[in-house]
């Protein structure tokens, strides 16, 4: 099928003067309105001047080298299409025409539907909070690990689980021994068999982890309305965002926006993904009384707790970070040491100077 260069150069007119037409209406609609002070239509019809007389001369073109070397009517389209000035042409008027709607419009809406769509499924980005352990020479407030540690056992602790700690954890943490150890035999364990056989109940001791709320998941759940309450041993290092992302979640909770429906039973908080999470607001002002005097503000206890939870994550943390001073001082003495001796023991190597005398002829 023959495509002849001029119907090119007819279809490319039409649809120049049809552009042109388009943005000299746009001109005039926006020149009429007095918040609009921009020449947006005067620089959409100098592209499409431009675009034209692109055109035109790559059509000129093409059909000038059709008539020499007596070509196909498909190369001579794909000539016309590969020409850098219709490329050009295309491409700026693509991004003026994206220009000129957003100018209009405020935003293309698939972006900004993508964008809510982004921030309703993946909650709130939690903000940074200046937590005094994140220093490389900073360790825990062991005071707040264990104002952490009572605000976990009179609130936390009746739905969620600490699996991965036991008694004798809180011992030199944020307890002495005495504590840790008449707070382990305030809970009765199930232990045996005896020596009939039968399992028995007996006071805590230290190497017993702590006592989780319910004796499995299917017990958990029905309790919650079917959602299972995580445990919390390693919650910091498993929530994007960490210590920031716990803490704002537990100072987060608000009434749902306008628009926002929430089912019965859940509860809003925007930095939960989705912003329906069906734990209601534990953390209140005056909700439990501090053994040291601090005020229990909502803030206080979220902060306490989340530290102590960080703690129970990574109970090695101002260990590992003594050890790293140490190795870092270590290595550092032992490279600067290995420099010298190297210089000192290579030293005559490399500076040595090697000279050549020729053997000279001696008197007979």
């Amino acid at each position: 099928m023959e495509f002849p260069v001029r119907s090119v150069s007819r279809v490319t007119s039409s649809l120049c003067a049809l552009l042109r037409l388009l943005f000299e209406k746009s001109r005039k609609a926006l020149c009429s309105n007095k918040m609009f002070k921009l020449p947006l239509g005067t620089l959409g019809s100098q592209f499409v001047r431009g675009a034209s007389r692109s055109t035109s001369i790559a059509t000129r073109s093409a059909s000038v080298r059709f008539a020499s070397t007596n070509s196909t009517s498909t190369g001579t389209f794909e000539s016309l299409l590969t020409s850098r000035a219709s490329l050009v042409s295309v491409t700026l008027f693509s991004v003026g025409s994206i220009a000129w709607y957003t100018h209009l419009y405020g935003s293309l809406p698939f972006i900004g539907e993508a964008h809510a769509s982004s921030l309703a499924d993946e909650g709130l980005h939690p903000p940074a909070y200046p937590w005094p352990h994140k220093g490389w020479f900073d360790t825990f407030d062991h005071a707040s690990i264990r104002r952490g540690f009572q605000v976990y056992r009179e609130v936390c602790a009746a739905c969620h689980s600490l699996d991965r700690i036991a008694w004798r954890n809180l011992v030199g943490v944020s307890h002495t021994v005495e504590e840790a150890r008449a707070m382990a035999e305030e809970v009765e364990y199930t232990d045996g068999p005896d020596d009939n056989g039968e399992m028995f109940q007996r006071p805590g001791k230290l190497s017993d982890y702590l006592p989780a709320p319910y004796p499995n998941e299917e017990a958990a759940r029905a309790s919650n309305s079917g959602a299972l309450p995580p445990d919390l041993s390693l919650i910091i290092k498993a929530r994007h965002g960490g210590a920031d992302y716990v803490f704002s979640l537990l100072t987060g909770y608000i009434d749902p926006p306008a628009g926002v429906d929430i089912r019965e039973g859940m509860n809003y908080n925007p930095y939960f993904p989705g912003g329906a999470i069906s734990m209601a607001r534990v953390l209140f002002d005056g909700l439990v009384e501090y053994d040291d005097g601090t005020p229990a503000t909502t803030s206080q206890m979220a902060k306490d707790v989340v530290t102590f939870l960080n703690w129970a994550a990574e109970p090695e943390h101002d260990e590992r970070k003594k050890t790293g001073l140490k190795a870092v001082i270590l290595f550092s003495t032992l490279f600067a040491i290995s420099i010298y001796v190297k210089r000192f023991k290579w030293g005559v190597i490399k500076n040595r100077r090697i000279f050549y005398k020729p053997p000279t002829d001696q008197a007979h």
